[in-house]
């Protein structure tokens, strides 16, 4: 299903959609426009919005996570759409958390404990200059997991960065629940898919939640 719009804004990043299977259109093609319309929607916000988006899952979404079930989560990027409140959301609720950690930049993904979502004290830099939880963290694995994304189309289908990490990673962990976290500028009709490419059971942002879906 999709939830109707929660605030009346919500058609304003979604009425020009960049189409999804234009003729010779390519994955790394969209990416580049879909960057784009991030980082326009981003720079638009004003700063007492950016504070307020993305504080608590919707109640639709909620029901989706198991009591008691490990949240993996991710240390976004400046124009991704935030996930460190959901972290503090699910921390306080007394979820164990987790994010991903890369060894070196030619290393699979895994995701380690998170325990200070408040200070994120137990964080350090790792070879993509994102925060990653420290090499003595424990590797632990989430049941739900929340994901990036550079563009999404509304039945679940996910446009990534490029490089396979979380596609990998679902691949070899088969029954973990996906859900996304975007911008509503990252609509799109469609996207070309390929096998390896793992479609989510859900994706929020801040006006709909999509799905979840069968």
């Amino acid at each position: 299903m999709v939830v109707p719009p929660l605030s009346p804004s919500s058609s304003t990043w979604t009425a020009a959609r960049p189409p999804g299977k234009d003729a010779g259109v390519t994955k790394d093609d969209l990416r580049k426009r879909l960057r784009a319309a991030r980082r326009e929607h981003v720079a638009a916000l004003p700063d007492s919005v950016r504070t307020l988006v993305f504080m608590r899952p919707p109640a639709p979404l909620l029901d989706m996570v198991p009591q008691g079930a490990t949240i993996g989560l991710y240390r976004a990027a400046s124009t991704e759409a935030p996930a460190g409140a959901y972290a503090r959301y699910f921390y306080d609720a007394g979820h164990e958390l987790a994010l991903p950690r890369f060894a070196d930049r030619n290393a699979p993904m895994q995701f380690a404990r998170f325990t200070d979502p408040f200070e994120e004290s137990d964080l350090e830099t790792g070879p993509f200059g994102l925060l990653q939880p420290a090499m003595d963290a424990a590797i632990i694995e989430p049941s739900v997991l929340f994901v990036p994304l550079v563009g999404f189309t509304a039945d679940g289908a996910r446009l990534g960065q490029g490089g396979g990490h979380y596609d990998r990673w679902l691949a070899a962990h088969t029954g973990v629940i996906a859900i996304g976290i975007g911008w509503d500028c990252q609509l799109v009709d469609e996207l070309p898919t390929e096998p390896h490419d793992i479609p989510l059971a859900a994706i929020v942002t801040p006006t709909r939640l999509y799905g979840p879906f069968a």
